[in-house]
């Protein structure tokens, strides 16, 4: 007979056990939405939730200088190998030329009843086999001879274009891996922002909002026209910049933006001079080396004036301690008080 065994009864305690631990487990994901950041801190209110975008702007600010250092660096090393391969292919048009030439040399010497052996090297389609044995080259005529120099000499340029392109595009593949590193911590510190903001209700959201406009509108209203910042600035180029600025008052803030409809903050600052006749670096931590650093009580209007101890924020000072900048993605190009944020320096640049 089979021996019949009594079916084994879950116990109760069991079952509230593993309930237990899946809800543990279930309101643990929920605090960390899954990502490993724990969100079981309190709720904050409207003033903290602006004092963690704020930084989050900032940080985000200066990983974008560093994008668009990365990129201009980039920009300049695709036009080098524009450059390189260019010359390559007017020096591969001028050695085709001289092949043709020898050619033309070595089917008159088959007609006359043979072919020199350093014709046969030049004409070679191996250019390291014909390298090599340029030395029989000697036992060519004076005229021969300097003709298949020549195609040497091309040669060894050519290749020596083709190398420099080589590292140069080694170079630009690293710059490209660079920018996407930045692109990724730009758009994860702008949505981290975002994810905070819609903490807020939307009269909270609102408050905010109205808020900086108003102090936005208040320093515009107090310039109503650029008239005295121009008037006040050293020279005539260092005026047009501020007009230039003054005139792109309410354009959005894009990171990566150089104009003529949106800026970041460098990006504002460059296009304001690119506009004056002058062309200055594309990131703040270049554009504070690009003219003579002044103090904060020697500044004019059309200096270039520099925040935060890693130099990644700059506006353009209109005079009576306010400057025109592109501050981050919540607010548009409007002016701002000086001590908005930690001066770091001050250039001038006209």
């Amino acid at each position: 007979m089979a021996a019949h065994r009594k079916p084994r009864q879950r116990s109760a305690g069991g079952n509230t056990a593993r309930t237990a631990w899946t809800i543990a487990l279930a309101g643990a994901a929920t605090a960390t939405g899954f990502d490993g950041t724990g969100h079981a801190e309190p709720q904050l209110t409207p003033a903290q939730v602006k004092a963690k975008v704020d930084k989050l702007y900032q940080e985000a600010e200066a990983a974008t200088e560093k994008y668009n250092g990365a990129k201009e660096q980039a920009d300049a090393g695709r036009q080098r190998i524009r450059n390189l391969q260019d010359q390559a292919a007017r020096k591969t048009e001028k050695l085709n030329s001289a092949r043709e030439a020898l050619g033309s040399m070595a089917a008159a010497q088959y007609r006359d009843g043979g072919l020199d052996p350093a014709l046969q090297l030049a004409l070679s389609e191996d250019p390291d086999r014909y390298l090599d044995g340029a030395e029989f080259a000697e036992r060519a005529g004076n005229r021969q001879a300097s003709s298949v120099a020549s195609v040497r000499k091309q040669l060894r340029e050519i290749e020596q274009l083709r190398g420099a392109a080589h590292v140069e595009l080694t170079s630009l593949k690293s710059r490209q891996a660079e920018l996407k590193r930045h692109k990724k911590t730009i758009t994860g510190k702008l949505d981290s922002a975002r994810d905070l903001l819609t903490r807020l209700t939307a009269e909270e959201q609102a408050r905010l909002d109205d808020r900086a406009t108003r102090s936005s509108t208040g320093a515009r209203g107090a310039l109503s026209s650029p008239g005295s910042a121009t008037a006040q600035a050293p020279n005539a180029r260092a005026a047009a910049a501020v007009s230039y600025a003054y005139a792109k008052l309410g354009s959005p803030y894009v990171w990566g933006a150089t104009g003529p409809n949106a800026f970041d903050c460098s990006g504002l600052t460059q296009a304001a001079y690119r506009e004056a006749g002058i062309s200055l670096p594309r990131t703040t931590y270049a554009q504070i080396d690009a003219g003579r650093r002044v103090s904060r009580s020697e500044l004019r209007p059309g200096d270039l004036v520099f925040f935060y101890s890693g130099i990644s924020h700059v506006g353009l000072y209109i005079g009576n301690g306010q400057m025109i900048h592109a501050p981050n993605p919540s607010a548009p190009v409007r002016v701002a008080p000086l001590d908005e944020m930690p001066f770091a320096g001050a250039t001038r640049v006209a």
